[in-house]
């Protein structure tokens, strides 16, 4: 087979994962197609005319899965120091870009700018470990490899993943393919969000290449951390990945997605326990946001026929604390989702479901109906759960897609395009309200541990 063969077949199962995952994007880069290789070959020409590449010959110690080279220093016991793999001695004439010329421009940089690395952890990580101590120029070239991008003026040689497949992020917008408006509208890039493996090769050397191509910085790089599966890094090549066709087939894609999202902390490594995945989605999605729309959306069937009531009771303290704290929801999601805080993000949309809950016990709505001289006051308690609810949906809708379409879809409201309606008193008097099934449905954890086990 082939590399391409290989790469094609990937990026198959890449796209079907991300549409069962449900995850949107704008562009789909491929570092094979055609206006991104004749970006790269300007690119590389424009740094070499500059100075900033030059031919020589290299040796150090190399890892092949990896695809690094590393010197003394930087080995681990004798290993590499990113998978602990043996390395290997090598030495081939290559192209060198000058990263050394730019270490003092981006120890300055990243003191300067106190948020361009995060989490601080990353950031100290790169200064100290890598940065400060010393850069070597970069190789940014292969003439044992045939995969890739030629050099275009040494067909020998195949331009290597640091220039090639780094400057997708402004290919993609058309930078140095002729039409470079959508370069101009969208670069700098607010956040480059990867892995912490790979933050290395996106807080130096990234910024070094951009800076000898006098282009802006991304405004941040962000490097989240690992999935750990018995206390180790969940990956293909160690064998111990969890397959998510399977656990969104048996419990839903909210479910996992809501427990990656939720439990999963940007920064730090995360552990997955399937345990943890069922009890979050029991506590959480079964328990308060389910039974919260569940109960709300059945009384309002049961004593007003499926209609929305009009809160013509005047508001009692629970109301007002209830109204204000749905109102002040967006800008406190907001706020987490500006600092990339997902976790909490969906912790501020769980306390207003937990407070609509604690609501409905304060509120005893049950023995309202029961009294038709407060019949407005149980519309009034119904109207203010209904619009609590809603503006929950509209928050969840970045994080839990099909949950809020389903939540609206009761209140006969569609998915918002934005969040201008994420404010209390927006359904109308009138308004159908369907029950419907249950969101979420409680799963036996014990038994599905076992059963799990089994597969």
């Amino acid at each position: 087979m082939q590399p391409k063969e290989y790469v094609d077949a990937l990026y198959a199962e890449i796209k079907k994962l991300w549409e069962l995952m449900d995850i949107s994007y704008d562009k789909f880069i491929r570092t094979t197609d055609d206006y991104h290789e004749q970006a790269v070959k300007e690119i590389f020409t424009r740094l070499y005319e500059k100075g900033d590449i030059y031919k020589a010959e290299y040796e150090g110690w190399y890892c092949s899965p990896c695809e690094s080279f590393w010197t003394e220093a930087q080995l681990v016991d004798g290993k590499c120091p990113d998978c602990g793999r043996e390395v290997a001695r090598a030495k081939e004439e290559s192209y060198f870009f000058r990263l050394s010329k730019y270490q003092e421009r981006l120890i300055e940089h990243i003191e300067s700018h106190p948020d361009f690395i995060q989490p601080v952890s990353r950031k100290n990580e790169m200064l100290n470990n890598f940065i400060k101590p010393g850069l070597n120029d970069l190789c940014v070239s292969r003439s044992s490899v045939k995969w890739g991008v030629p050099v275009p003026f040494d067909e020998k040689h195949s331009i290597y993943v640091w220039v090639d497949a780094l400057s997708n992020y402004i290919t993609a917008l058309g930078y140095a393919g002729g039409d470079e408006s959508l370069f101009e509208k969208y670069w700098p890039a607010d956040v480059h969000m990867m892995a912490k493996e790979i933050v290395r090769f996106h807080s130096f050397i990234w910024p070094a290449i951009l800076m000898a191509l006098d282009l802006p910085l991304p405004k941040q790089v962000y490097g989240h951390g690992w999935l750990l599966f018995d206390g180790d890094k969940m990956s293909k090549s160690k064998g111990n990945v969890v397959d998510p066709y399977v656990l969104c087939e048996r419990y839903g894609l909210d479910a996992v997605r809501y427990y990656l999202l939720r439990d999963v902390p940007f920064g730090n490594d995360g552990v997955y326990s399937l345990a943890a995945l069922l009890n979050r989605s029991n506590a959480d999605l079964c328990n308060s946001l389910g039974n919260l729309v569940s109960r709300t959306a059945a009384m309002i069937t049961q004593y007003f026929g499926g209609k929305m009531p009009a809160p013509v009771c005047p508001s009692a303290e629970q109301d007002e604390e209830l109204k204000a704290m749905t109102n002040a929801l967006c800008e406190r999601v907001g706020e987490c989702v500006d600092a990339l805080n997902l976790p909490d993000a969906l912790a501020e949309i769980f306390k207003l479901i937990n407070r609509a809950n604690k609501y409905i016990d304060e509120t005893t709505p049950w023995l309202l109906a029961k009294d038709e001289s407060k019949r407005d006051r149980l519309g009034t308690v119904l109207y203010n759960l209904a619009e609590a609810i809603r503006v929950c949906a509209v928050m969840l809708t970045p994080f839990l897609k099909n949950t809020a379409e389903k939540i609206l879809a009761k209140f006969s409201l569609k998915l918002p395009q934005d969040f201008s309606d994420a404010r209390f008193g927006v359904l109308k008097e009138g308004t159908e309200v369907v029950k419907g099934e249950n969101l979420f449905n409680r799963i036996d954890v014990n038994k599905e541990l076992k059963e799990m086990e089994r597969l």
